[in-house]
């Protein structure tokens, strides 16, 4: 059996993460995704997620193409999970090219083409964008 780990944290689940996971998915029997925590969250990217933890766990896990999932802590433990959870091939956005290639000798590492024109970020700004709009007209 063929075994897939990604990473991310899946916050506004939106197409882009949805056609990641499925190709992610296809390259092996077996997709096992490390959602990051909360505080792993803010620490990376200033700002806490709009679904916490739980919730988040729970969107990913109802997914068809996802097998396995488990709340990653720690951005300097990604080789300790690839081996906790027996991974074969790492996968990872393309925007990451390069930074995971250190784990090369634990598993085959793949980037895969993101879904152009979507972004998290993008969709938290343009829906606060939408807010202040119906702000100002209200």
């Amino acid at each position: 059996m063929k075994r897939i780990i990604t990473f991310g944290t899946y916050d506004l689940l939106h197409v882009g993460h949805i056609r990641l996971l499925k190709r992610a998915a296809a390259l092996g029997d077996h997709l096992t995704v490390g959602i990051s925590s909360d505080e792993l969250n803010i620490s990376k990217k200033g700002r806490g997620p709009v679904y916490t933890t739980a919730e988040r766990l729970e969107i990913i896990s109802a997914l068809d193409c996802v097998d396995e999932v488990f709340v990653e802590h720690s951005l300097e433990a990604k080789g300790d999970y690839i081996k906790e959870h027996q991974a074969d091939v790492l996968v990872m956005g393309d925007d990451w090219a390069g930074k995971f290639d250190m784990f090369n000798t634990l598993c085959d590492v793949v980037y895969l083409p993101r879904t152009e024109g979507i972004s998290t970020t993008y969709l938290i700004s343009s829906i606060s964008d939408v807010g202040k709009k119906v702000a100002k007209a209200g």
